[in-house]
């Protein structure tokens, strides 16, 4: 009887192959997360700069720009002034104005004449009285302002449109009562009043006025 011999050889390139597909499957994982967190960072970066720019441009482009401030009587200031560039339309009735000052009411030998006006005074009101015909309060364009006082007019914009220039009589005694007078008289000579102008979900407008002279037609702005 003849017997077969078998060589038995022991052949290790099938595990050295599973070895090698082992590291490449975890590097293919490796991979897969760091661009998931890469993914993940770029789109909250994306978003927090997305938000940053809206409320940039609102702040700056949803505002009023002061060209000019006249003083047109006692009591009464003329603003002159434009929405900021890149703003769109702004609606009169969502913009209000705020004079504040603080004075002493006295005459030429420094006699205090109103002791009810002293001290911290506040006026504000919106760029449209809400009243139809109006006066005092109201916006008018620039190239249509409002006749002399205290005559009525129907020309009041609802609007400020980009590229427009506008006007509006500013009433700084608030009507007279106490806490709430920033006449100029009662203001004085190097007196100031503090003037913001603001405008509804946009920016506002800060002026520091100093009254140099209180007649008719002196510039303020």
């Amino acid at each position: 009887m003849k017997t077969t011999k078998i060589n038995l050889e022991e052949d290790n390139l099938a595990a050295i192959g599973i070895g090698a597909m082992i590291v490449f499957i975890a590097l293919i994982l490796v991979a897969a997360v760091a661009s998931a967190v890469i993914i993940q960072t770029g789109e909250k970066l994306q978003q927090n700069a997305q938000q940053t720019g809206d409320d940039t441009q609102r702040e700056i482009g949803g505002k009023i720009t002061i060209n000019s401030a006249y003083v047109e009587d006692a009591s009464h200031m003329r603003l002159y002034f434009e929405s900021a560039p890149g703003s769109g339309i702004l609606s009169t009735s969502k913009i209000t104005w705020q004079v504040a000052c603080t004075n002493a009411d006295t005459d030429a030998n420094g006699v205090d004449n109103d002791n009810a006006n002293d001290g911290y005074q506040f006026v504000a009101a919106a760029f449209d009285n809400g009243v139809a015909n109006g006066q005092t309060g109201d916006t008018f364009l620039m190239s249509d302002p409002q006749p002399t006082l205290p005559a009525e007019t129907a020309n009041e914009q609802a609007n400020i449109n980009p590229g427009s220039a506008y006007v509006i009589d500013i009433d700084v005694n608030g009507g007279g009562g106490a806490g709430e007078d920033c006449t100029f008289s009662e203001v004085g000579i190097n007196g100031e009043l503090t003037l913001w102008i603001h405008v509804e979900g946009g920016g506002s407008t800060y002026e520091v006025i100093l009254i140099t002279d209180t007649t008719a037609g002196s510039l303020l702005i």
